[in-house]
Order: structure tokens, then C-alpha cells, then sequence
């Protein structure tokens, strides 16, 4: 019998975004086989990709004992928040280098990636993607363009996030 999954805050359903996978390998770090591997990104020196378990992501030990980090911050936090996004939140895989987007002075909950079709529920994520492309050296119609073009599975990508405070949805977008 498989184990329930650890609650990550900010990673809400880590299978549903194809983070976390159900496999019967041995986590590095535990020596366990749980049901769950992470398939997500790891920032180590050590290639531990499909090779840690949620639950030693979830606790730290995964990031303590190889120094590793599962996505990267680049706007203001607090540093426990930074730390409990980096180093004990599963990650999720872009095109380019990922980032967690922060919302009301705290990480926001990753939802999945999101095409044009799958964004229609939330005009907030699309006037953040609007307000990203908005500082580029793209015109508004190609900005247009290039948002109808968002793509779940292929590319270019959106990503979209939730605040954790007031509820907002928000989003960014990437390509190789």
C-alpha cells in the first residue's frame, strides 16, 4: 500500500502536474521505494533526477544532504519562504529556466502549465502574461499572437500559478 503523498503548499497536486510519478524506484536519499518518485528538475552536484522521493523533498533532507534546490526565486520573499519554495517544494520542468512567481509578498501555489484554452477561467493570469510580454521588445499584436499561441504540452508554455493570500491567478510564459 502506497503511503499518502506530503502536503506541499506551494505544489498543491504534484502527480497532476506530472512533478511527482508513481514508480517503484529507490529514493536516494531515504533508500525507500514509496510508490513516488520526483520527476521534476534537481539542482545538485550530484544528477538526482527521478531519484528522490516527495516525502524527503517535503521534509528537507533531500536538499540538506545534497545540497540541492527544485526551482529558482527571483523576486523578494522572506527567507523561510524562499526555503520552503526551493528546497522543500517539488519543482516543474519549462523550456527555459524555471522560476516561482511571488504574489502578496509570498510564493504563490503552482497549478500546471496552461495553453490559451486552459487560461480562459482566469483574466488575472492573463493580464500578467500581457504585463510580462508589455516590457519587451514585441508589439501588441504580436504579444496578442504569441498568447493564442500558448500551448500545454508544446510550445510556447504558460504557467500558471495561484496567490496564496488573495486568491489572484497569475501566469508567465516561456519557449526555447
Amino acid at each position: 500500500m502506497t503511503e499518502p503523498l506530503p502536503e506541499f503548499p506551494y505544489h498543491p497536486d504534484p502527480v497532476a502536474t506530472g512533478a511527482v510519478v508513481p514508480s517503484h524506484a529507490e529514493c536516494s536519499c531515504c533508500g525507500r521505494a514509496r510508490g513516488y518518485i520526483y520527476a521534476g528538475p534537481v539542482y545538485a552536484a550530484e544528477n538526482l533526477r527521478d531519484r528522490l522521493c516527495p516525502w524527503c523533498i517535503a521534509d528537507g533532507s533531500a536538499a540538506e544532504r545534497f545540497d540541492a534546490q527544485f526551482t529558482d526565486v527571483i523576486d523578494d520573499v522572506p527567507l523561510d519562504r524562499l526555503f520552503a519554495i526551493t528546497q522543500r517544494t517539488p519543482g516543474f520542468s519549462g523550456w527555459q529556466q524555471e522560476h516561482w512567481l511571488i504574489h502578496c509578498g509570498d510564493g504563490a501555489a503552482f497549478l500546471g502549465s496552461a495553453g490559451a484554452a486552459d487560461l480562459t477561467d482566469y483574466p488575472e493570469a492573463w493580464a500578467s502574461l500581457r504585463q510580462e510580454l508589455g516590457h519587451g521588445p514585441w508589439s501588441s499584436s504580436q504579444a496578442e499572437q504569441y498568447l493564442k499561441a500558448l500551448s500545454k504540452n508544446g510550445q510556447p508554455t504558460a504557467y500558471l500559478f495561484q496567490c496564496r493570500v488573495c486568491g489572484s491567478h497569475l501566469a508567465y510564459a516561456d519557449a526555447t
